[in-house]
């Protein structure tokens, strides 16, 4: 018969919990969390219900973090999750690993964000190998924006500021709205035919920033639209993404080249601070004249310990000795050292030989023997007198029940002629002869008469 497979239940719950996870993957859900507890470790653990049914979740505090959760959900509250289908192995718990929450009123929105985005981060429009360096010093910048709004205004102002004489060039479009991915789309289209053919008056265009300020996640909608992001994609030269606020972000913001905080840090990143750049060049001047003397001390360092090491035979001659003589002294005191050593060993040795001397332990063995002598003949006296005290009282005890101290009290032992004892008158008759043996000898006599007692 073959041997069937024993298995622990850590190898079973670990093998279910890999089939979970391979099988299933992330998947999202929408229901009722119900029993939250948000322990001080900043995890956070729930119950994931519908009207039918419900499943335990884990939603971990890096997690947590990411999803920007200040204060846990209530109880009672309509979610949607994104969520690794996995089990917890020491309870054996089928479970959910939430990677992602928000409240049921926005998961429309934000599940077609996140399919999108995974869908083009899949194509590989998202992947580092497509980002492109921001030129250095450009001769113009395009700006694709709102013409009314905040954006453009604090744009422009950083340009002149830190580039004053890099040329701007503004595509006006609207950045909300069910019209603007059109026009944005439209704008970019016409950009692309500018760069391939410059017209005469368009000044030169080496970076495009694509910006508008901050807003909810339907007022940043048309960044999300996938002809828009495709549209960037597309782009010949650099382009950076101011889109809204720092928490803010947008599908397009994963395509561009760079992604900036905020419009004003886009401007930052696509012009060189003309001060900055004067101050740039000092520090290096300063470092390149520090490193030149920082070589040059090397280098004079370096000579110098030539110099200190290419020393004359006599020189090295009298080192050696000094070090001979040093290395003799060292030997002399170490022997010094070993002798002293050697004598104290030697002295111990000999003091505990002299204490150990047989002739020093004899009288105690003397002694000790004089003791036992006196103690053995102590006990054997003892004894003897123990055993003559025993035999006393045995001799008393026997002569108490002795038949001869029985007889010397005036009875006698009577038997018939043939030595039997005589215990009743009827075992003799008259004219018979009887003995009695009395305590000082024996008396025959015959039988006169037989009478038993009444």
């Amino acid at each position: 018969m073959n041997t069937p497979t024993v298995l622990s239940i850590s190898q079973l719950n670990g093998s279910v919990r890999e089939l979970l996870e391979f099988n299933y993957g992330r998947v999202w859900l929408r229901g009722e969390i119900s029993n939250m507890s948000a322990p001080s470790s900043g995890h956070l653990y729930f119950t994931l219900k519908d009207e039918h049914a419900q499943v335990r979740a884990a939603m971990f505090r890096g997690a947590r973090t990411a999803a920007k959760l200040q204060t846990p959900p209530s109880n009672g509250q309509q979610v949607l999750v994104r969520a690794k289908v996995s089990l917890y192995a020491p309870r054996g718990d089928y479970q959910l690993i939430v990677e992602h929450l928000e409240d049921a009123g926005r998961g429309a929105l934000q599940q077609a964000f996140e399919m999108l985005k995974s869908r083009l981060a899949a194509e590989g429009l998202f992947s580092p190998e497509r980002k492109r360096a921001l030129p250095a010093h450009p001769r113009g910048v395009a700006v694709l924006t709102s013409p009314s709004g905040a954006a453009v205004r604090d744009i422009v102002q950083v340009l002149k500021r830190r580039a004053p004489g890099l040329a701007v060039s503004i595509l006006p479009v609207p950045v909300q709205g069910t019209e603007a991915p059109a026009a944005i789309v439209t704008a970019l289209t016409q950009l692309q035919e500018w760069l391939a053919s410059p017209p005469e008056n368009l000044p030169p265009i080496d970076v495009l920033i694509v910006a508008r300020g901050g807003g909810s996640l339907e007022d940043l909608w048309a960044f999300n639209d996938e002809a828009v992001v495709r549209a960037l994609a597309d782009m010949p030269i650099p382009v950076v993404s101011g889109v809204g606020h720092e928490i803010d972000f947008t599908i397009a913001d994963f395509v561009v080249d760079v992604r900036a905080p905020t419009p004003s840090a886009a401007a930052e990143l696509v012009s060189q601070d003309q001060m900055q750049l004067g101050s740039d060049i000092t520090q290096l001047a300063r470092r390149s004249h520090a490193a030149m003397s920082r070589l040059l001390q090397l280098q004079r360092q370096r000579l110098q310990a030539v110099r200190v090491r290419l020393r004359s035979p006599e020189r090295l001659l009298q080192d050696q000795r000094q070090r001979l003589d040093t290395l003799e002294l060292r030997l002399q005191r170490q022997l010094r050292f070993m002798l002293s050593q050697q004598r104290q060993q030697l002295q111990r040795i000999d003091a505990r030989l002299h204490a150990q001397h047989p002739a020093r332990r004899l009288d105690a063995y003397r002694a000790a023997i004089a003791q036992w002598q006196q103690r053995l003949q102590n006990a054997t006296q003892r004894h003897l007198q123990q055993r003559r005290q025993w035999l006393q009282h045995l001799s008393q005890r026997a002569h108490s029940v002795s038949p001869l101290a029985v007889l010397g009290r005036g009875y006698a032992l009577v038997s018939d002629d043939q030595g039997q004892l005589l215990r009743s008158v009827n075992a003799t008759a008259v004219d018979s002869v009887i003995t009695a043996r009395l305590h000082d000898g024996e008396v025959s006599a015959r039988v006169l008469t037989v009478k038993e007692s009444p």
